[in-house]
C-alpha cells in the first residue's frame, strides 16, 4: 500500500489530501510578510506552508547572476540581487519554524541545490521539494534522496521517461517520496492540466504516494485530481493577487485556498465506499418510490398464479418485482385481495395436476 509520513501526517489512498499552501517568494522578502502567509494558510486549512531555498552564487552562472533584471516584478538591479533580496537565512528560518509550529501547520521548503538541500536537513524540515526543473537533475535527487528526508518531486515539463529515471534515482536510496503531476505553465490553462497522468503514475508507481501541483486559477481542478487519486495537492497561495511578484496572479488567495481545503473533505466523503451497497440514508426512499409484488385483483384460495395475476407497485416493502420467476405456477395456500403483497410463503409447489 502507498503511503508517506510526513512529520507525523500520513499520506496514502485513505487519508485526506496533505495541502501545501506554495508561499515560494510571495513573501517579498519580508519576515513579516511571510509570518502572515503562514497565519493565512493555517486558518484556510492548510496542512504545510512551503518557501524556496536557494544558495544563488552557487546556483546561478556568474553571467546569469549578474544580468541586469529589469521586470516590474524585480527586487533588485540584477538578478542575482532580485534573487538575494527574497532569500531567508538560519535565523529566518528558525524564526518560521516556530512560528509554524504554533500555527500547527507543517513547513517544508523547496532545496534548488546541494547546498540548500544540507541546508534544510540541517534545519530538519520534514520534507523537502524538489521542483519541476530539477527533475532531471539526478546528482541533486541522488544527494537529496540520501538524507532520508521525505522527497516531493514535482514534474512539469518532463517525459514519462524523465520521470521514470528521476525515480529509479530516488527511490532505491529513499522510498519515501510524493510524485506530482505538475504543468510548467503560469497559470496553466485546464486543457494543460493533463490529470489523467495521475492514473499514469498510480499504474506505473504502485508504491508511491502521487499528487498534483496545480498551475491552474482557481482551486475546483484539484477536487477531480483528489477523486483520480492525488493525495499530496499543491497550490501557490497569496494574500494578494496584485502584489508584486511573478506568482501572485495564478496564486490561491486565503478564500480560495478555504475553499480548496473544505472542498477535498467534501469529495473524500462523497467518494465514500467502492461497495455498492444500500445505505441506511436510503431506505426510506427505497421503500417510498420502489415497488412489490401484489395481486392484480382478488384471487382465491388454490389459484395458481399466473403472470396476469400479479402487477408491481408502491411502495417497495415487499416481495421484490426481479422475483416474480419464482412465484409463477405456485398455488395460493389463502385468498388474497387486489393490491395485496404477495410472499412466498403464501404459495404451495405446482403439482403435476398443476402442469398437465
Amino acid at each position: 500500500m502507498r503511503s508517506l509520513d510526513i512529520s507525523g501526517h500520513t499520506v496514502s489512498d485513505d487519508t485526506h489530501a496533505y495541502v501545501i499552501a506554495e508561499i515560494g517568494h510571495n513573501h517579498g522578502g519580508s519576515v513579516a510578510r511571510a509570518e502572515a502567509l503562514f497565519q493565512a494558510a493555517a486558518a484556510a486549512g492548510a496542512t504545510a506552508v512551503k518557501l524556496q531555498k536557494r544558495d544563488n552564487k552557487s546556483l546561478f552562472t556568474r553571467a546569469m547572476y549578474n544580468e541586469p533584471y529589469t521586470s516590474v516584478h524585480s527586487y533588485g538591479g540584477t538578478y542575482g540581487e532580485h534573487r538575494e533580496a527574497l532569500e531567508f537565512g538560519r535565523s529566518e528560518y528558525r524564526h518560521l519554524q516556530k512560528v509554524a509550529g504554533e500555527l500547527g501547520v507543517d513547513f517544508i521548503s523547496t532545496a534548488f541545490d546541494v547546498p540548500s538541500v544540507d541546508f534544510l536537513a540541517e534545519l530538519g524540515l520534514p520534507a523537502i521539494k524538489i521542483a519541476s526543473a530539477d527533475l532531471t537533475s539526478t546528482p541533486l535527487l541522488s544527494h537529496a534522496a540520501k538524507t532520508g528526508v521525505p522527497l516531493i518531486l514535482s514534474t512539469g515539463g518532463a517525459t514519462m521517461d524523465e520521470v521514470r529515471r528521476a525515480c529509479d534515482t530516488i527511490l532505491p536510496l529513499n522510498p519515501e517520496l510524493a510524485l506530482l503531476q505538475c504543468t510548467a505553465a503560469y497559470p496553466a490553462a485546464p486543457e494543460d492540466l493533463n490529470l489523467r497522468v495521475i492514473s499514469t503514475f498510480r499504474e506505473e508507481f504502485p508504491e508511491v504516494v502521487i499528487g498534483f501541483s496545480g498551475h491552474d486559477l482557481g482551486p475546483e481542478l484539484s477536487l477531480i485530481a483528489y477523486s483520480l487519486g492525488a493525495r499530496v495537492i499543491e497550490k501557490h497561495f497569496t494574500l494578494d493577487h496584485r502584489a508584486k511578484g511573478s506568482d501572485h496572479h495564478f496564486s490561491l488567495d486565503q478564500a480560495q485556498l478555504t475553499a480548496l481545503t473544505e472542498g477535498l473533505q467534501r469529495t473524500k466523503a462523497a467518494m465514500g465506499s467502492a461497495d455498492k451497497t444500500t445505505s441506511g440514508r436510503e431506505v426510506a426512499a427505497v421503500r417510498k418510490m420502489g415497488k412489490k409484488l401484489v395481486a392484480a385483483r382478488d384471487l382465491a384460495e388454490g389459484h395458481v398464479i399466473a403472470e396476469e395475476d400479479l402487477t408491481c407497485k408502491s411502495p417497495g416493502d415487499g416481495l421484490k418485482p426481479y422475483r416474480i420467476g419464482e412465484l409463477l405456477g405456485g398455488r395460493l395456500t389463502r385468498p388474497l385481495a387486489a393490491d395485496e403483497d404477495i410472499r412466498l410463503e403464501d404459495l404451495a409447489p405446482p403439482t403435476d395436476a398443476d402442469a398437465a
